[in-house]
């Protein structure tokens, strides 16, 4: 039995109270040591919220509660129902349910403090004006007095009552059997409850709280480490032995090379040694001294992998085929014949003018690009009879050379523009002009220039370059231009 005072807070919309405190007290029965079950009748003086008349509560209600005996007291958890009458502005009951979560620690004797928390939960209350569910909480602290009988006195509380404690003197918070006597299951001699680390391995020496030492932090337990004084970080076996993996006298776990080649000499840190840096290790290079630089073979030594006598850390070309002629690099030596830069068996103008310039193929380049645009080519040398479009015998080796650019070139298309003087009637010049560009069309195309790739046109004296008035503009003005079309 107990007496309790309370704090209460009603159901802000249904109930719609101030939260007060309040007085009661408990009566209940023990049916056996875990069940119990308990009345409990308490009074509260409150005022609702609006309008402030004053409103008396009485709560009357029976729980059926379980208990569970804990180092930190008798924990207990209920349900029940519970009677709620409302009396001041009107007289209303309620009826519904309620569940609590307590703690009962006693205080000596067969006296004990009491706090729990209660939560009632009314389906249907007749405070609101249409039916409505209301939720009220409170909590309560008191005291509680056993009587008749009681419980059985266990004075070392380890749960098991004195007149059954074969073992009476068990420490606080050790587990016990139901002798009272505490296990050691890990067998380390510090009890269960008591013991920290209750899975300690066996033979396992451990400290006051039953956790292993380990001196040589292996994470292997002293009294089961074979090898109690292993270097900080090696990695060890399951007997706290340090393991050697790679076998070069540095640990597993601080050695920063692990996977280091048999019979390779290292430094502290397990790395392998290189002293002539040849990406061969000492111990097992063969030829330790070699210059840095040099490329060697698996053993360490000078490497000539194509046999041309240059050795392969100076050999440019190291895949010169077998017998063929290098030079100081180790590349085949490339005749030139005209110095143009590209090499005799690639060089399709292999006679180019020295000083010329000249594409990929060897062959004169025919345009000058500027600012995006091609510059019209005027192809000096390139004459006729007078008056007529018989090409001259010396316009053959410059147009020789127009054809080897293009047909080096196949993507190039041109256009090919005669122009005249003045001299003459203007539908003279017309004609000629077109005759003289067909004339170099009909013979690029004989040195193998497909014809859709050139388009002849005459342009007469529409576009001098020169003065007709005199012989030197005159002169200039009779030519021939290559004109790029495009260039894809």
């Amino acid at each position: 039995m107990g007496a309790f005072g309370s704090l209460t807070r009603y159901d802000p919309t249904v109930v719609a109270a101030e939260s007060e405190f309040g007085a009661g007290g408990w009566l209940g029965l023990y049916l056996t040591r875990f069940l119990s079950i308990d009345g409990v009748a308490g009074r509260t003086q409150s005022r609702l919220t609006v309008g402030g008349e004053r409103l008396q509560v009485v709560r009357l209600g029976g729980t059926l509660t379980g208990h569970l005996g804990t180092p930190v007291g008798n924990v207990y958890l209920g349900a029940g129902y519970a009677r709620l009458f409302y009396r001041g502005i009107a007289r209303i009951d309620d009826s519904g349910l309620h569940a609590m979560f307590g703690n009962r620690i006693s205080l000596g004797g067969r006296t004990a403090f009491r706090l729990e928390g209660r939560l009632d939960f009314v389906p249907s209350s007749g405070l609101a004006a249409a039916s409505a569910r209301a939720v009220n909480m409170s909590v309560a602290a008191g005291l509680s007095v056993f009587a008749f009988g009681g419980p059985p006195r266990d004075d070392d509380r380890n749960l098991v009552a004195n007149k059954r404690d074969t073992c009476p003197g068990t420490p606080a918070g050790a587990v016990v059997d139901e002798r009272g006597c505490p296990a050691d299951g890990d067998g380390d001699a510090v009890f269960d409850g008591l013991d920290t680390c209750p899975g300690t391995a066996e033979g396992a020496e451990v400290d006051a709280v039953g956790c292993a030492i380990d001196s040589d932090g292996d994470s292997v337990a002293n009294g089961r480490d074979i090898c109690p004084n292993t270097p900080a970080g090696a990695a060890v076996d399951v007997n706290g032995c340090p393991v050697d993996g790679d076998e070069d006298g540095v640990f597993d776990g601080i050695d920063a090379c692990p996977d280091t080649p048999a019979g390779a000499m290292v430094d502290v840190q397990g790395c392998p040694l290189d002293g002539d840096r040849d990406g061969v290790f000492d111990g097992l290079d063969r030829c330790p001294t070699t210059s840095t630089g040099t490329l060697v073979d698996e053993a360490g030594c000078v490497l000539d992998s194509d046999g041309d006598g240059v050795v392969d850390s100076d050999d440019a070309c190291p895949d010169t085929p077998e017998g063929t002629e290098v030079n100081a690099l180790g590349c085949r030596l490339v005749r030139d014949r005209d110095g143009d830069g590209v090499p005799d068996p690639e060089d399709r103008c292999p006679d180019t003018v020295t000083g010329e310039n000249v594409d990929a193929t060897g062959c004169p380049s025919l345009f000058v690009i500027e600012e995006g645009l091609a510059r019209p080519l005027v192809l000096e040398g390139v004459s006729f009879a007078s008056a007529r479009s018989a090409l001259t015998e010396g316009s053959f080796a410059v147009l020789d050379r127009v054809a080897a650019s293009l047909l080096a070139n196949p993507n190039v298309r041109i256009e090919i523009a005669g122009h005249t003087d003045a001299t003459g009637s203007l539908s003279v010049n017309q004609r000629l002009s077109l005759a003289r560009a067909q004339a170099v069309k009909a013979y690029l195309a004989r040195q193998g220039v497909r014809p859709d790739r050139m388009e002849a046109r005459g342009y007469g004296p529409d576009r001098p370059i020169g003065d007709n008035s005199t012989p030197e503009g005159r002169e200039q003005n009779r030519r021939v231009e290559l004109h790029l079309i495009s260039n894809p």
